[in-house]
């Protein structure tokens, strides 16, 4: 693996990472490292740095839905153009196309289960090109990134040594 996959690959696991810790890693210079990061940033593999919160530690209240949503792909692009038009809207945290009898999977944010239900019925189905919507609150997360919300769960497994 190039040194470039490296440092995606320590960024993705923590971005809290400084160029002189990923430079100690990887055994690049403090410089290689910062020229790396900034053409990664440039050529956009790495789009944005963020924490993971466990929202149901803090005060603010969120519910979370996934959308799976029927659509007709528009001629010349497909499932393209109208995944972006949803993407635009600020409840929307991600689109994706997927298999099965479903197109997209639309995750979505909002304060209340009524203003999801408002979005879905206001804003999503009612665009051109959506057939169907089914939707699914989250009512509460186990695991995300890899990263268990809980203590998550015991490790059996036995110690092999030699």
């Amino acid at each position: 693996m190039s040194k470039k996959m490296d440092i995606v690959e320590l960024l993705h696991e923590n971005s809290r990472l400084t160029d002189k810790q990923i430079s100690v890693i990887t055994g690049l210079s403090e410089d290689e490292v910062k020229d790396i990061v900034k053409s990664l940033e440039e050529e956009k593999v790495i789009l944005k740095y963020s924490t993971l919160v466990n929202w149901e530690k803090t005060e603010k209240e969120v519910v979370r839905a996934l959308i799976d949503v029927r659509v007709t792909p528009q001629q010349g692009q497909g499932f393209n153009a109208i995944a972006e038009r949803i993407g635009q809207y600020n409840e929307v945290k991600s689109v994706s196309l997927i298999s099965g009898g479903y197109d997209l999977s639309v995750e979505v944010e909002g304060k209340t289960m009524k203003e999801i239900a408002i979005f879905v019925a206001e804003r999503l189905a009612p665009i051109d090109g959506v057939l169907s919507t089914t939707t699914h609150f989250i009512l509460k997360r186990y695991k995300q990134d890899g990263v268990f919300f809980t203590d998550g769960p015991e490790d059996k497994r036995l110690v092999v040594t030699p």
